[in-house]
């Protein structure tokens, strides 16, 4: 028998790039145990997995089953988004500098004769060439991040599609998804508009001016290709999204929403304690828009706070639901974006039901024929946390960032690897699509003039 050996291919890439890991020199119908660890933010996280040689003494995990372990059946990348953490609790998957790439060690054991290999895998949000800055002008705190000269996208070296990228209820600066995005070459602007230096620690009483200021921001610094500014934002960036495509239409080229509501929602667990999770969470022209809670007659806490843990956010949500007056006077103008939409959603969404509020702003897209292109896309089993491929899932059920209860963001390992895999193509293929729109709209224009 030959001796063991681990290929991972490619070894090194991008994080959203799946490998092809192979352990061949096994006896034939042998069992092979397969680990991995990777350090995160200074924290190891493993998985392991057993898995049988076939007839000719091979284990690739792309069409070999794991019998038993940290996930079962057959995932490429099952060793990756299985991992959990060796200290309980902790959630960071990337480390505080991305431009540092994540190190995985594979290791393999031949069980009936103790044969034993290693392979290291390295998984980058930042390619070679892209920059980073810190933004703290004219009252906006973020980081920009620019692809190198070469792009996929086609553009030249000082033009590019921007996206501008806002986090959830969690706060703080999305750097891993916009350090991604300026690696498939797009001017990427991260964010922040509470829990980052200088600004509000809650959510509570954010004014949407800031936002329409950041916009303005990214097209004067960086001068998109076409103009193109497309908006990506997660949980209460997904409202947030929706929400500023609808205000400012003519700024937003494009508007991703992951696991969005349809409605306002007043300050919940990122509120300021002084104002309380009823108080409002957005201000226009120094006035608070009318929120999902506000004056309805069925909205209750109850569900959630009462309910056995880990709890469910969406039970209260849910509630509010039932006053349609309520949800009425709340409801975002969806109608007014004047750009393509891209919707994510779960069915096993545990912090608010983001399936029932994709549906509302698909169908009311749908009622006044949106003139652009639109996208939903419902996941089943899966849960409130969507990003992009091969990152551990495993984190379910955790303390809230800014309320510090514990809470379950719903859905399962498995189910959640999935969706962030097919989220993150369809949103790749979604700009491509609304970048070549307005180009080939552009052109027309240029053509109309000559």
């Amino acid at each position: 028998m030959s001796a063991l050996n681990i290929t991972v291919t490619p070894a090194d890439g991008l994080i959203d790039r799946p490998r092809r890991i192979i352990v061949t020199g096994a006896a034939p119908g042998e069992p092979v145990q397969l680990s991995s660890r990777t350090l995160r933010a200074g924290v190891a996280w493993q998985s392991s997995a057993r898995f049988i040689a076939n007839a000719t003494g091979h284990v690739d995990l792309s069409l070999a089953p794991a019998v038993d372990g940290s996930y079962s059946g057959i995932s490429a990348m099952g060793l990756l988004w299985s991992q959990k953490p060796e200290q309980e609790g902790r959630r960071e998957l990337f480390h505080q500098d991305v431009q540092q790439p994540l190190v995985t060690t594979l290791h393999a054991h031949a069980m009936n004769g103790n044969a034993v290999a290693d392979a290291v895998l390295v998984q980058r949000l930042c390619a070679d060439g892209v920059t980073r800055r810190e933004i703290r002008e004219q009252g906006l705190v973020g980081t920009l991040f620019l692809p190198p000269a070469a792009t996929e996208t086609g553009a030249d070296q000082d033009s590019y599609p921007a996206v501008m990228i806002l986090n959830g209820s969690g706060g703080g600066i999305n750097e891993p998804r916009a350090a991604l995005y300026a690696s498939h070459g797009y001017a990427a602007f991260a964010l922040a508009y509470f829990k980052a230096p200088g600004l509000s620690d809650y959510i509570s009483n954010t004014p949407l001016e800031y936002f329409e200021k950041g916009l303005d921001w990214l097209r004067a610094t960086v001068a998109p290709l076409n103009d193109f500014v497309a908006i990506s934002g997660q949980s209460r960036g997904g409202e947030l999204v929706l929400l500023l495509g609808a205000i400012f239409p003519e700024k937003v080229s494009a508007v991703l929403a992951y696991v969005p509501s349809a409605l306002v929602h007043s300050g919940q667990s990122a509120c300021d304690p002084a104002i309380g999770r009823e108080g409002p969470t957005w201000l226009l022209n120094g006035k608070p828009l009318t929120h999902q809670w506000e004056n309805n007659r069925h909205a209750s806490w109850a569900p959630f706070d009462e309910g056995a843990p880990p709890q469910r956010n969406a039970l209260a949500m849910l509630t509010a639901l039932q006053d349609k007056e309520a949800v009425t006077k709340a409801r975002i103008q969806v109608e007014k974006i004047q750009a393509p939409v891209l919707l994510f959603s779960a069915t096993d969404d545990g912090s608010w039901p983001s399936s029932v509020y994709a549906k509302m702003v698909n169908d009311k897209l749908k009622e006044v024929a949106h003139p652009y292109a639109v996208e939903w896309h419902d996941y089943r089993d899966a849960g409130h946390a969507i990003l992009f491929p091969y990152v551990p899932t495993t984190q379910i059920s955790y303390a809230h960032p800014i309320s510090q209860r514990i809470h379950t963001g719903g859905g399962t390992p498995a189910a959640n690897a999935q969706a962030d895999q097919h989220a993150w193509q369809h949103a790749q293929q979604f700009l491509k699509n609304a970048i070549a729109a307005i180009q080939g709209r552009a052109i027309f224009m240029r053509k109309e003039v000559s």
